[in-house]
């Protein structure tokens, strides 16, 4: 078998690659593009922790090539720095520095020298995380406790409103966490985030589908009420098993309004199993907080007519491969993930460890509650409902 040379990337393909990577493509979709195999294009990724690196631009007062080629004639015809500097605009000690660095009077080319000067350039901007060592100390602190960057930056806004000093964005730790060049967090704090990957990947990838079969009398989502649609009032769950091996899975249910989480243990994954179990687990909550579920075209469910006479809770059922229409769940089982990786035998988890997981999560602070925990939401409805 012949062996292919190592391909030198152009500047346009590594674009092209970071544009494509954007859009959600995977490695081999974007290899093929170049007929390579993907960790050809892995490592033209990796070395940015799949975060696409600014594109540089030379600093409107950089000398431009054309005044470069000008410094090298005049240099040819004998004119001494200040005559050079007087015909340029420029001031004699910008084309003496210029001069010295890239090989003085005797050797300045200045194609050789814009090169160099461009290739100088390329030190990374300092990082705010390796100038505030209190800030970074606080950031991995709250990695450690299995906290997202964005939860750690809406903390520190509202923690320390005033003081722009322990003020970091989310996209500066992702940075700091897979460049690893900046030094600032260490590697190992990757362990602690929702997905651990190497590489930062788009928020547009996904490889989940949804094939689910037919479900006797199933009453679509579109019949759902608006006021479900809008979040507008507690009481609306959306529900989905997340699987482990050897055919063990746990019922995950997140309410829509507060994002409060509560987990399920199940025995099995026939529908008579399954209804059981969330039958018995909706007698915990008040009527006023559980008057719908939405889950999605599982057979699990199947049996869903008994659940709803049984607790007198609507259930609505998804369309065919949309798994966004259960947004709120998706992302929860997303955040699952991180106590229960794929692979993972889930049976030999009791209903109180699935409880400590539920709390872990429903006691974070979330953006999209103005960085609020699900516990606090939740609570204040059951108040309410008192």
């Amino acid at each position: 078998m012949e062996r292919r040379t190592r391909i030198i990337y152009t500047d346009n393909q590594k674009a092209l690659m970071w544009d494509r990577w954007k859009k959600g493509e995977s490695l081999q979709q974007i290899a093929q593009l170049f007929d390579r195999n993907h960790s050809s294009v892995q490592r033209i990724l990796a070395e940015s922790g799949g975060i696409r690196p600014p594109q540089r631009i030379r600093s409107s007062n950089a000398l431009t090539l054309s005044e470069r080629e000008e410094i090298s004639r005049s240099i040819v015809a004998g004119q001494s720095m200040r005559t050079i500097a007087r015909s340029l605009g420029r001031s004699p000690s910008t084309i003496s520095r210029e001069i010295n660095r890239n090989g003085s009077v005797a050797s300045y080319r200045a194609a050789d020298a814009g090169k160099a000067t461009w290739d100088r350039a390329q030190r990374p901007k300092p990082c705010k995380l390796i100038q505030n060592r209190q800030l970074a100390s606080m950031v991995a602190d709250k990695l450690r406790q299995q906290w997202s960057p964005q939860q750690v930056t809406g903390w520190l806004k509202h923690s320390y409103p005033s003081n722009e000093e322990l003020q970091v964005s989310h996209e500066t730790i992702y940075r700091t966490l897979f460049i690893q060049a900046r030094g600032a967090l260490k590697k190992e704090l990757t362990e602690h985030l929702r997905r651990t990957r190497v590489m930062r990947r788009s928020r547009h990838h996904t490889q989940k589908t949804d094939n689910h079969g037919q479900i006797s009398d199933a009453v679509s989502i579109s019949e759902r009420p608006a006021m479900v649609e809008d979040r507008a009032v507690p009481g609306h769950w959306e529900g989905d098993l997340l699987c482990g091996s050897a055919n063990s899975q746990i019922a995950t249910l997140v309410e829509r309004h507060t994002r409060y989480v509560m987990l399920v243990k199940i025995d099995r994954k026939d529908t008579h199993t399954v209804v059981n179990a969330l039958i018995k687990h909706a007698g915990k909550l008040p009527q006023e907080l559980y008057k719908s579920l939405t889950w999605d075209r599982g057979k699990e469910l199947a049996d869903h007519k008994r659940f709803t006479l049984a607790t007198d809770i609507q259930v609505y059922f998804c369309d065919p491969r949309s798994p966004w229409q259960r947004g709120s769940n998706e992302n929860t089982n997303g955040l699952l993930r991180q106590y229960f990786p794929k692979g993972l035998n889930l049976s030999s988890y009791s209903q109180a460890q699935l409880n400590a997981v539920a709390r872990r999560l429903n006691e974070r602070p979330r953006k999209t509650l103005n960085y609020e925990t699900p516990a606090q939401r939740f609570y204040q409805s059951v108040a309410s409902t008192g």
